[in-house]
């Protein structure tokens, strides 16, 4: 096998090396079935049993309570941000709140608009999407529809360390760059979402976490895979599933159950990797500049600076030469940006950090 890179990419991004060492053993044909995932029928026993097992170790890893449904559906992140309004605000005359922290809520907002009325129960944007609201900063509407929020802003780097309380309306949360990557309360949100291509598998496939009695909101006029009731009463299979990316996931679940221990687990290693970058960040007196204030700093995304943008360019090109790769920002941000998903191992952030302390001096 070719050497592996650190690759911290923020998506698609790195994947656990036991989960693609099963997925290419088992590739060309699923012992005992003689096919590849890829070939089998999503309908035939033998998927829905991998279907099955997949959703089963979901529900067991989140603790995800009766009252809530698993689906797995495509489209990513962009297509919920209209998937959402759709189902729980369009034909309904309450308003839908949006906290928006970082790029990925604005442009959940930008779609929420087209079918309802909206309220930004707070902006970032004045402070460069640098840090969070407190309660007291919330504009939020008493009988919305929903409040939507961001969890983890993989662009920015601010990262919401436990729910703000919303009352009685349904919290909405986008979980695509931290999910699984630490517990969820999953009683206290009425709709989840992720895309699975930063923790959870391969670029591909969304899982949708909603509170049952949500799903009852939605017109029937409307299109068929927009409506969460028609995948929820179809077991995501009302049109064909992304089998092999469920497939994938399914093997993530089961690394995290019985190589990691569990989900408490691996926010502890997580925890511990990002100190590792940002106290190289917080001792370098200034050589390199956190982008989040560090009360909300990600644990998924570690943002920063260089002070001078040539050296920054240098950074990036010598860190890529001795196997440190994807570590640029975003194109409409810059900088550097570290993704130390659940995937990443420890190894990977010790050399990144021995790598800025020593391009530092």
């Amino acid at each position: 096998m070719p050497e592996r890179v650190y690759n911290f990419s923020a998506g698609p991004a790195v994947m656990p090396l036991p989960v693609l060492e099963e997925a290419q053993r088992d590739l060309v044909a699923l012992p005992g079935v003689g096919s590849s995932v890829m070939e089998l029928s999503h309908r035939g026993k033998t998927y829905m049993d991998i279907h099955a097992d997949a959703k089963a170790r979901l529900v067991s890893l989140l603790n995800i309570p009766d009252t809530h449904d698993v689906l797995f559906l495509q489209g990513g992140s962009r297509l919920q941000f209209s998937m959402i309004p759709i189902n729980l605000l369009k034909g309904t005359d309450k308003t839908a709140d949006y906290i928006v922290t970082g790029s990925w809520g604005q442009k959940a907002l930008e779609e929420a608009v087209k079918e309802g009325k909206t309220n930004v129960a707070w902006n970032g944007k004045s402070c460069n999407f640098n840090t969070l609201p407190t309660a007291a900063d919330l504009n939020l509407t008493s009988d919305a529809a929903y409040v939507h929020i961001t969890s983890n802003e993989t662009i920015q780097g601010v990262q919401f360390a436990s729910e703000p309380e919303v009352g009685n309306v349904p919290l909405v949360s986008d979980l695509s760059s931290d999910f699984m990557s630490r517990p969820v309360d999953i009683s206290k949100y009425g709709l989840i979402y992720a895309c699975a291509q930063k923790n959870a598998g391969p670029a591909g496939v969304t899982v949708v976490i909603i509170r049952k009695d949500l799903m009852a909101h939605a017109s029937s006029d409307l299109p068929g895979y927009l409506v969460y009731r028609n995948h929820a009463e179809n077991d995501s299979m009302w049109n064909t599933p992304p089998t092999f990316g469920i497939y994938l996931l399914g093997l993530v679940c089961k690394w995290l159950q019985e190589e990691m221990g569990g989900l408490e687990k691996i926010q502890a290693i997580n925890e511990a990797k990002a100190k590792l970058l940002y106290d190289a960040v917080d001792q370098s007196n200034g050589f390199y500049i956190g982008h989040a204030v560090p009360e909300v700093r990600s644990k998924m995304n570690v943002t920063f600076k260089l002070a001078d943008e040539a050296l920054e360019k240098k950074f990036l090109a010598e860190a890529n030469e001795v196997g440190l790769t994807q570590l640029g920002g975003h194109r409409s941000v810059g900088g550097v940006r570290a993704s130390i998903y659940n995937a990443m191992p420890v190894e990977g952030v010790e050399k990144l950090r021995d790598f800025m302390l020593k391009f530092m001096k």
